[in-house]
């Protein structure tokens, strides 16, 4: 039996699921605060949440949009989403573990605990499916409706029956029957486990052969050597079935963790549109682009700030279209790292198949994302600040793939304008003709001023009101060969201190 709730063909597997790289640019988005938001104090959720953001540049359009169904419906239906989730976990809670406990290397214990949980196993997988089929006509996405299909047809009440009677005979009430002939030596051989029958039971059979010959050994109870003996006997017959049922039970017991783990990224999905609605925040559902580099948003906020703040963000408007190089530049604090982490994580959320903080966000799939963002200065470093810039950027070039998307944030400004635009010129355009997507945010007029020709390029701008007040909104427009330094002026002397504007670079 397989749950396929987060793929269309197969299961989730959370324990093969590697972080890797992924994790050196999860702080640069805030990824942590997502994941908080969603797992609350369950730390499974925080697992499997963790486990989808990792693989998620590995999903196809068919995964994302299978996904996105299952989290309609659970949108729609969160208590019983949440209580199929409890009940799926019970056999991993600390009250119930015995009940579910698989142990012993002995034939006769592998098969005592086996048979034990498969009864209570089998007595779940019936509240279980009850429960689902009760609520049938809720569920309309190909996920669950698979799922209510395979339950309806693998566990019905005739099979359920019959696997309740062959787990009563297999707890041997009546003892373990064996059959054997006299080996060399004197020791059983041919050593065969026999299935009691009625006649085996019943002492009316026995009646009319009262006068056949029969012979019965009783132990002393102090005769240990024999006990052991018989004990021996009778792992030997048990072992013919035990590593079967074993089996039995782990398959079972891994198809409730498969759908445990799977559920628990769809509660964590509530979880975090609880807390969205709960500080105001809209969100709707992405679209997958076929385009090979398309990025177009209406209102896209950042969610980890949102979450942050505990209040609605301010979002931005932005139809890149194909062009795969989107360069943002203007006024200090005016929304440009908010935007290029709304980006980051938007993309993410939108690969995992869930929901994001915008009024609508249509986006190619990438196959990575990587982030170059400016570091503070650490004075353990062996080398300087733009070598460690270096480092980073190499590693990325040695993970990346055509297909990923990279945000720059105020990268390569640790050295001189000419030579940091120089080198994030020839870092960009590599990136490009290497089919990757880029945002940059940059204060290097220098930088910019390379790509004015380029149509591959949309150029954003953040500038405040003619207040000076900031609106954290960007719109299309290219850079100013002049910085904002007036403002800060302003602030500091007083807006009716005369500044002038004098050609610099552009502030970051």
């Amino acid at each position: 039996m397989k749950t396929c709730l987060m793929y269309p063909d197969r299961d989730f597997d959370t324990a093969s699921v590697r972080a890797g790289l992924a994790e050196r640019f999860a702080q640069d988005i805030e990824l942590d605060v997502l994941i908080a938001a969603a797992a609350g104090s369950d730390r499974l959720i925080r697992t499997v949440m963790a486990a989808v953001c990792a693989e998620a540049w590995t999903n196809d359009s068919t995964t994302v949009r299978y996904r996105q169904g299952i989290l309609k419906d659970c949108l729609a239906n969160p208590e019983l989403v949440r209580r199929l989730y409890a009940m799926a976990g019970e056999p991993f809670g600390r009250e119930r573990s015995w009940d579910f406990s698989l142990y012993g290397h002995e034939p006769s214990a592998m098969v005592g605990s086996a048979v034990r949980t498969l009864q209570h196993a089998f007595a779940l997988l019936r509240r279980l499916r009850d429960t689902c089929l009760a609520h049938a006509d809720r569920f309309a996405s190909t996920g669950l409706q698979q799922l209510l299909v395979m339950l309806r047809r693998d566990l019905d009440d005739t099979y359920l029956a019959a696997v309740a009677d062959d787990l009563n005979s297999l707890t041997f009430g009546a003892g373990v029957l064996l059959s054997a002939h006299v080996g060399g030596g004197g020791k059983a051989a041919g050593l065969v486990l026999r299935k009691p029958q009625p006649r085996d039971m019943s002492w009316m059979q026995y009646l009319p052969a009262i006068g056949v010959k029969s012979y019965t050994l009783q132990l002393q109870p102090r005769d240990d050597a024999g006990a052991q003996a018989f004990s021996e006997l009778q792992n030997r017959g048990l072992g013919q079935i035990s590593d079967a049922i074993y089996r039995s039970a782990e398959h079972v017991l891994g198809f409730l963790k498969a759908l445990r783990d799977e559920l628990a990224f769809y509660v964590g999905c509530l979880n975090l549109k609880d807390r969205l609605d709960g500080i105001g925040e809209s969100t709707c559902f992405p679209e997958v682009s076929d385009a090979p580099r398309y990025f177009r948003c209406r209102d896209l906020r950042d969610t980890c700030l949102s979450l942050t703040l505990g209040c609605r963000a301010v979002g931005n408007d932005v139809d890149a279209g194909d062009r795969p190089l989107v360069i943002i530049t203007g006024a200090n604090r005016g929304g440009k790292s908010t935007f290029l982490r709304s980006v980051g994580v938007a993309q993410l959320m939108l690969q995992c198949g869930l929901f994001v903080t915008a009024e609508q966000f249509s986006s190619s799939l990438r196959s990575g994302l990587f982030t170059h963002y400016k570091r503070q200065e650490d004075r353990s470093m062996r080398s300087g600040k733009f070598d460690e810039e270096l480092v980073r950027m190499s590693e990325i070039a040695d993970h990346i793939r055509p297909g990923a998307l990279v945000l720059f944030n105020e990268s390569f400004a640790a050295t001189h304008e000419r030579e940091g635009a120089e080198i994030a010129r020839q870092v960009v355009s590599a990136l490009l003709d290497s089919g990757v997507t880029v945002f940059f945010v940059t204060h290097m007029y220098e930088l910019a001023r390379v790509f004015f020709d380029d149509d591959r390029v949309l150029f954003l701008r953040a500038d405040p009101d003619p207040g000076g007040t900031r609106t954290f909104r960007l719109h299309p427009a290219r850079p100013l060969p002049r910085s904002f330094g007036i403002d800060l002026y302003r602030q500091i002397f007083g807006p009716e201190e005369e500044a002038h504007d004098q050609p610099a670079r552009l502030s970051g």
